[in-house]
């Protein structure tokens, strides 16, 4: 068994195309994929972000396991950015709430925070050293 890296991280929204379009605005793409559900609106959309073209799949809540929760918590998926205080700046102003507020993590560079999108999913954005370093190794391959 290997475990080889992040492949897709899915949301959930009660509103799949509110959900598709707010982060549309925030990531600066289109989702490339959309499947509709029975009723024909959005039941899941997909984006590609970033260096390695993750996966962000946002998914209709009604499909959730039973038992999930729908308030936020849980694991914090952080995403890297060049600009932190700009980004979480203009989370807040796109009306995200704060979940955890700018923290630096020891002085080698690692600093993090994260916020409620509207939808209700944590959003964790932060400054990395590691992610350039693995970047730019694999540039110069």
């Amino acid at each position: 068994m290997s475990v080889r890296g992040f492949a897709t991280l899915n949301i959930w929204a009660d509103d799949v195309a509110a959900a598709t379009a707010w982060y549309a605005d925030f990531l600066g793409v289109e989702a490339y994929f959309m499947r509709p559900g029975p009723d024909g609106r959005p039941a899941y959309t997909e984006f590609r972000i970033g260096d390695y073209q993750a996966e962000l799949g946002i998914i209709d809540r009604k499909f959730a396991p039973s038992g999930a929760s729908t308030g936020p918590g849980g694991v914090v998926m952080h995403w890297y950015v060049d600009d932190l205080d700009a980004t979480v700046e203009r989370l807040l102003a796109m009306g995200a709430t704060e979940y955890q507020p700018i923290t630096a993590h020891g002085d080698e560079g690692f600093i993090t925070a994260a916020v409620v999108d509207p939808f209700g999913n944590v959003l964790g954005v932060m400054k990395n050293p590691h992610y350039l370093d693995v970047l730019a190794s694999l540039k110069a391959t």
